[in-house]
C-alpha cells in the first residue's frame, strides 16, 4: 500500500496530459457599455459585470480533445438535433483532423456543441454584450468604436473572401483587455443568440414581437454607422443552435467568483 499514492499520482497526470492544457482566460474588468443594440427597456449603456473570456478562439487541437473524452460529441454519434449533417465535416474523420491544422480555430461546430465544450471546462460561451464589449477595445484603448481608421481595420476583413484557409489563433494584436481574435479570423456563437432577431426590414424594429428571450424587451439596431456590428448581428441572427458553417467558431467565458 506503500506506493499507492505514487499510482494515484502518475494516474491523475495521465489523465490532466489527456485533457491537455488548461484554456487561457483573461479577466475582463466591467464596465458599462453602449451596445449597438438598443433594448426597449436600456435607456442608456448595459452594464457588463467583471468576468473572464478565453484569450483566443477554441482550436481544431482543443476540440479534438473534447470529442475524445467526450465521444457523444464525436462526428457520426452527436444527435441532428443538436448537430446538423455537417458538423465537423471538415476533419478527415471523427478522431482525425486531416487537412485541418491544430492551432486552427475549430469550425463547423454547432451552437449547442460549442456550449457542451464550454461546460466542460467550467464555463459557459459568452453573451452578446459581453463580447462585443471586448470586441470594441483596440490594443490601446476600451471603446475604439468611433474610429473611423479602426472601423475600416475591421471592414476590411468582412470584406475578404472566406473561401481560403483560415489562419492559426494567436497571430492578431492583442487588445487592451489581453484578447486576441475577435477580428480577422472567424464569427463567433454568443450565448444568447437567439435574442438577435433583427429584421431586414427598418420599419419593424422595435417591434414587440422581434425579440423573445427571458422576458426582454424588443431591440433594434441603435448605430447604423458601425456596419461590422451589424454583419455579425445579421449572421448570428440567420442561424439555429444546430447550425454549423465553416468561419464560425467560439471561445468561453468564466464568471467571476
Amino acid at each position: 500500500m506503500r506506493g499507492a499514492p505514487a499510482v494515484l499520482m502518475a494516474l491523475i497526470a495521465t489523465s490532466l496530459q489527456a485533457q491537455g492544457p488548461a484554456p487561457d482566460f483573461a479577466p475582463v474588468a466591467g464596465g458599462e457599455f453602449r451596445s449597438a443594440l438598443r433594448y426597449e427597456d436600456v435607456a442608456a449603456g448595459t452594464k457588463v459585470a467583471p468576468f473572464l473570456l478565453m484569450r483566443s478562439p477554441v482550436t481544431n487541437a482543443d476540440y479534438l480533445r473534447f470529442v475524445q473524452a467526450h465521444p457523444a460529441w464525436q462526428r457520426g454519434r452527436a444527435p441532428r438535433a443538436l448537430a446538423e449533417p455537417r458538423y465537423l465535416s471538415h476533419w478527415s474523420g471523427p478522431l482525425e483532423l486531416g487537412s485541418a491544422m491544430p492551432e486552427q480555430p475549430v469550425t463547423w461546430v454547432s451552437w449547442f456543441a460549442a456550449d457542451a465544450y464550454c461546460a466542460a471546462q467550467s464555463a459557459r460561451l459568452p453573451t452578446w454584450s459581453e463580447w462585443e464589449y471586448v470586441a470594441a477595445a483596440d490594443e490601446s484603448r476600451r471603446d475604439a468604436r468611433a474610429d473611423p481608421a479602426w472601423r475600416e481595420r475591421i471592414l476590411a476583413w468582412y470584406a475578404e473572401p472566406s473561401s481560403g484557409a483560415l489562419p492559426v489563433v494567436g497571430r492578431g494584436p492583442t487588445n487592451v483587455f489581453g484578447i486576441q481574435d475577435l477580428h480577422g479570423l472567424v464569427w463567433e456563437w454568443v450565448d444568447d443568440v437567439s435574442a438577435l432577431l433583427v429584421s431586414s426590414d427598418n420599419r419593424e424594429q422595435g417591434a414587440a414581437d422581434k425579440l423573445r428571450f427571458c422576458g426582454a424587451a424588443a431591440l433594434s439596431t441603435d448605430d447604423r454607422e458601425n456596419y461590422a456590428t451589424l454583419m455579425r448581428i445579421a449572421l448570428l441572427s440567420s442561424v439555429e443552435a444546430a447550425d454549423a458553417t465553416a468561419n464560425l467558431g467560439f471561445r468561453c467565458a468564466r464568471d467571476l467568483p
